[in-house]
């Protein structure tokens, strides 16, 4: 079983690296919740759909940089702060800053939710 600093170093890589479906796909619980304000913090539920949000996002923009901070825990939730740096579909250029809480449950990642600044 991975533990939660181990989890949370493994996503800070992927995502740095631009591979944020592998981070869904190997990270995340089958049964992973999504709360995110651009998409009216309804939550979507099911890894399935979680990957497929996160392809339609990806075609649509051109990701030029992502950082993200050192993580912080507590308990089973970890946070992160990401800055990334993209190109929308009709080239507008945009920055987002957003908080990230993660909470993990039996070495995977089951919810996640983002504030974005």
């Amino acid at each position: 079983m991975n533990s939660i600093p181990e989890i949370a170093g493994r996503l800070a890589s992927l995502c740095t690296d631009h591979q944020f479906v592998e981070a869904y796909s190997t990270l995340f619980s089958e049964h992973a919740v999504s709360i995110d304000p651009i998409y009216k913090n309804e939550p979507l539920q099911g890894l399935s759909n979680l990957i497929e949000r996160e392809k339609n996002f990806l075609a649509a923009n051109t990701i030029h940089e992502v950082k993200l901070s050192e993580p912080i825990f507590a308990g089973n939730y970890f946070s992160i702060v990401l800055s990334m740096n993209f190109t929308t579909a009709d080239q507008t250029k945009r920055a987002i800053e957003e908080l990230c809480v993660y909470k993990v449950e039996n070495g995977k990642i089951v919810s996640q939710q983002f504030f974005i600044g």
